[in-house]
């Protein structure tokens, strides 16, 4: 369960929706992680680009890991500008379990930083600068990868 959303996202709409599909599905832990864009280097907000076929393809990788353990994951994320304290990125798990949803949502978000196909760019002054030094090069990305 993969959502894409242009712009900020809708947290208390998204965590609401999320929590009430799965109300009747037994499971006994629900955590989400919430990435807001914060103040730093004098940005006034962040915008993403999305590889969307690598980004569903990683993302079933890791639903497939998740269904081992009887859980499941959610993600949201922005596509395009997002302002500061606004929201651009949700990921929870759903779990039988508590202490597996506590593992596999610092591992699914960890993972999320380093491997996600998703670019990332500071708004600065109206304009868009790719966000180098906070970045992480994605591992065979090739061209993508050179700046690592």
């Amino acid at each position: 369960m993969l959502y894409l959303y242009d712009g900020a996202l809708d947290v208390p709409t998204i965590l609401k929706n999320w929590y009430e599909a799965e109300a009747t599905s037994n499971y006994g832990a629900y955590i989400p992680f919430v990435g807001t864009v914060r103040s730093e280097n004098n940005i006034s907000g962040l915008s993403f680009d999305i590889y969307e076929p690598i980004l569903e393809k990683w993302f079933d990788s890791w639903q497939l890991k998740a269904k081992a353990k009887g859980a499941i994951i959610k993600m949201a994320h922005s596509r395009g500008d997002v302002m500061l304290h606004e929201s651009s990125y949700i990921a929870a798990v759903f779990s039988p379990k508590r202490r597996v949803a506590l593992m596999l949502i610092e591992e699914f978000v960890e993972d999320f930083k380093a491997s996600a196909p998703i670019w990332k760019y500071d708004l600065k002054q109206n304009k868009r600068i790719y966000a180098l030094e906070r970045s992480t090069a994605i591992s065979g990305s090739g061209i993508l990868g050179v700046f690592s």
